[in-house]
């Protein structure tokens, strides 16, 4: 069970890095999004967090307080993701976010289970 914890984790953390480092970037896929759901300015808090998650990730694989805490910060943040979407009914922009905070909530159980 801790293989799959590793897996997710690290994949989850490459995507979280990847998307924080895009909204330092201000690519602009991104930030077309981040304008459609009212958040443009709020990218470098939000790119911050990302990285925050994905440094506490990959640090929870060694000492799983901190991988629950990250994992519990990266399913709050991609559920807020999800209701910033909806908010402003951009329903086609929740896919992703969704199944990210399904990710980050399986990581929390398995790191969980593999205490």
């Amino acid at each position: 069970m801790f293989t799959a914890t590793v897996v997710l984790t690290v994949i989850l953390a490459l995507l979280m890095g990847n998307s924080g480092i895009g909204k330092f970037r201000r690519q602009a896929l991104m930030m077309d999004t981040l304008e459609e759901v009212g958040a443009a300015r709020i990218a470098d808090p939000l790119g911050i967090l990302e990285i925050a998650g994905a440094i506490g990730l990959l640090a929870g694989l060694f000492w799983w307080p901190i991988g629950v805490a990250a994992a519990i910060g990266s399913a709050l943040y991609f559920i807020g993701a999800v209701i910033a979407h909806l908010r402003v009914g951009h329903r086609q922009g929740t896919p992703l976010p969704t199944l990210l905070a399904l990710a980050a909530i399986a990581i929390l159980v398995l790191r969980l289970l593999t205490a």
